[in-house]
């Protein structure tokens, strides 16, 4: 369903072993260091635009974070942010398996998922959620529990498909939505800032959106207008730190899919019009922006939950076209091919 134009060739593997920022990029830690990310520095200036703003504009692709670095953290790990060396060494040695697919596939002749799906460096993160403690998504509350059941999906096993209603807003080629929007996947991870006077924009590679922030203290809109990625509203803190609060979200129960690694493995996380997401994008090298965020939504969630991705500008990145499904004729295929499959319109014979 989310076929697109991809880059040849798909594995991009990152120059350093212990990719995902600088400031992981410490294979001796401690073992008693491991429960703790480094803070992010203030040391950084970055260069200043034109009319006075801290000047982020550029390519910063989160590519060289897929390397099986799960949203949720597994159980064993317990409060540990980092993978010990041990552990490094098993997962760059499983990424790089995966590496391999795409030349074993060449060589071969045949073309599957080694050349579909993009493969990063390994690095020490056991999981880009930071808080909770454990690093796993809260529990559901009971409406929220509601509301996810009633999702439906491409990603469900054994779901019929009769309407329109039965696919979420990514596999409709609508939005992946937030903060989904915000994490890698195996594919389409482009990301580039634009700024001018009083706006941000970060434009996404995936389904190719492009979140507009206002930084000029533009009051919000009404709260009944409601926007798959939200309404974003910026501020700069200090010198090197962009804040973004994000209201105003969509809701549904076809709303939103994280479809990382390590998501729930039905992805139906829904989203409420209480859900509140702020922001930190923090540049602490002329290549290198920590970006955290917190995700609020009491209607869903029995807690806020806190994730933290590395960022690293790559100038050379090119976002090409994402095709989706061309044609627009996949929700019609998927829908016709589950009553043919149940029975309930008949099969021409070959």
């Amino acid at each position: 369903m989310r076929a697109a134009f991809f880059r040849l060739p798909l594995i991009a593997l990152a120059a350093a072993a212990l990719s995902g920022g600088g400031a992981l990029a410490q294979a001796s830690q401690a073992e008693e260091d491991l429960t703790v990310l480094p803070a992010p520095s203030d040391d950084f200036r970055p260069a200043m635009t034109a009319w006075g703003e801290p000047d982020f504009r550029g390519r910063w692709p989160i590519d060289h974070l897929n390397g099986r670095t799960p949203l949720q953290r597994a159980a064993e790990h317990g409060n540990r942010q980092l993978l010990t060396q041990e552990e490094f060494n098993a997962r760059a040695e499983m990424v790089e398996q995966l590496e391999r697919r795409y030349q074993n596939e060449d060589s071969s002749g045949t073309m599957g998922i080694g050349h579909w799906a993009e493969v990063a460096a390994a690095n020490r993160r056991t999981s880009w959620i930071t808080a909770p403690a454990n690093g796993r998504l809260p529990a559901f509350t009971a409406e929220g529990q509601r509301l996810s059941d009633a999702m439906r999906s491409t990603w469900a096993q054994g779901q019929p498909f009769d309407t329109w209603h039965d696919f979420d807003s990514w596999d409709r080629c609508i939005s992946r939505g937030m903060p989904a929007s915000m994490f890698p996947f195996m594919y389409n991870n482009g990301m580039r800032i634009f700024q001018s006077p009083g706006i941000v924009a970060i434009q996404m590679e995936m389904v190719h959106e492009t979140r507009i922030i206002p930084t000029d203290g533009r009051a919000p809109i009404p709260a009944v207008i409601g926007h798959w990625l939200g309404e974003s509203r910026g501020a700069w803190e200090d010198h090197n730190t962009l804040v973004v609060t994000t209201t105003n979200f969509l809701p549904g129960p076809s709303a939103t899919n994280i479809g990382t690694t390590g998501s729930p493995p039905s992805n139906k996380t829904p989203v409420s019009a209480e859900a509140r997401m702020v922001e930190r994008f923090h540049m602490v090298g002329p290549d290198e922006i920590i970006y955290e965020f917190t995700w609020e939504d009491p209607v869903v969630f029995v807690e806020p939950w806190s994730a933290r991705l590395e960022w690293q500008r790559s100038d050379d990145y090119e976002i090409f076209e994402y095709a989706c499904h061309e044609g627009n004729v996949q929700i019609r295929n998927y829908i016709n091919a589950s009553r043919a499959e149940r029975g309930l319109i008949p099969v021409a014979a070959e």
